[in-house]
């Protein structure tokens, strides 16, 4: 019984199909922090552009 539990726990670690999930959720993980990041960072950078320009016309920003 303790042989077999050891020997099933070696071919668990030595399986190689769970940590190449796990690796491609990380990386999937990340993308979207990149993409979350840019969004807003370009959100406010068209904010202030836009901002700039109607204070420069005389409209009023909101």
């Amino acid at each position: 019984m303790k042989s077999r539990c050891i020997r099933l726990l070696l071919d668990f670690i030595r399986d190689e199909r769970g940590p190449t999930a796990v690796e491609y959720g990380v990386m999937l993980a990340l993308i979207i922090v990149v993409c979350i990041t840019a969004v807003t960072t370009l959100g406010g950078n068209t904010k202030n552009s836009f901002s700039r320009a109607s204070s420069v016309f005389g409209g009023s920003a909101s």
